[in-house]
């Protein structure tokens, strides 16, 4: 099978577009319709349907396109392996973070990282938890940090710490005064949240559904710096991460009555390549993370 030929495909299947594609990989579009075709006659198989002005995946497409991912990741892999071999790292470690860690715990980590390795690139994608792992699973990322939640069988994963998740209040707010709070005083209130997709709307939503309560939503957003502002203007509550709280001095955190505990991990493809500079990151962030907080 050509890799090339499985190349075009891929992206004729992201962009659903002969065109698109073409110009995006840089050929002509008559160039890249034949790769197809021959693609299709060598498999023996329709992997598009074509209409005048749409293209879409045959089921036989939807099938190679999920193995075409997997065999592109590991020539990548087998690339890096062959290039470490020579003496050549690769020198980038493509992470992604939730929000809160990514604001609250790794910059004091990615820092301290730069200065004892400077040649390693570090490129560091915020997204949700969900997003992460599907990032993890499509090879776009080469470590991932998440919570130790519905993680997928084909990623691997290795403790990093465990945090809690906390009501976060204003000053002015009744509960500041409260030794803990329960779910349903909690989601009386009014409440800006995460929107899905982030472990902890995730959260939130199970806690809800377990108790057979409704959560009082009043602003959704994945800006933390709003979220935030809006806690301690003491127009809503938020549940975050009593890391937040212990950073941001104009707020306060309240543990639940029945508190919500979290294991943060660094996950990664459990068939992928890790390269040198991602080992090496992985084992600094463990070594940092055995310190006490």
């Amino acid at each position: 099978m050509n890799i090339r030929y499985l190349r075009y495909f891929i992206k004729v299947a992201e962009t659903l577009n002969f065109t698109r594609a073409a110009e995006q990989l840089h050929i002509a579009q008559p160039a890249l319709s034949i790769a197809i075709k021959k693609l299709e006659q060598e498999l023996d198989i329709t992997l598009f349907h074509r209409q005048e002005r749409k293209v879409s995946l045959t089921y036989e497409g939807q099938v190679l396109l999920e193995h075409a991912h997997s065999i592109m990741q590991q020539i990548e892999s087998a690339r890096l392996a062959m290039d470490e071999l020579k003496g050549l790292e690769k020198g980038e470690v493509r992470l992604g973070v939730p929000s809160m860690m990514g604001s609250y715990f790794f910059p004091d980590i990615l820092m301290a990282f730069k200065t004892r390795y400077p040649s390693i690139k570090l490129r560091m994608v915020e997204a949700g938890t969900q997003s992460i792992r599907k990032m993890l699973v499509k090879g776009e990322l080469d470590l991932g940090v998440v919570v130790n939640r519905n993680v997928p069988d084909t990623l691997a994963t290795e403790h990093l710490l465990d945090s809690e998740m906390v009501a976060v209040v204003s000053e002015a707010h009744r509960f500041n005064k409260l030794s803990s709070v329960s779910f349903k005083q909690f989601f009386s209130e009014d409440l800006v949240m995460f929107r899905e997709g982030y472990f902890h709307r995730e959260l939130a939503d199970e806690i809800c559904q377990k108790h057979q309560l409704e959560a009082k939503t009043a602003v959704e957003t994945n800006l933390l710096p709003m979220i935030l502002k809006i806690v301690e203007s003491n127009h809503a509550i938020s549940p975050l991460l009593e890391l937040v709280a212990q950073s941001e001095h104009q707020i306060r955190s309240v543990p639940f009555s029945e508190p919500v505990k979290l294991e943060i991990v660094m996950a990664w493809r459990k068939n992928g390549y890790l390269s040198l500079a991602d080992r090496t990151f992985k084992e600094f962030v463990k070594e940092r993370c055995a310190k006490p907080l």
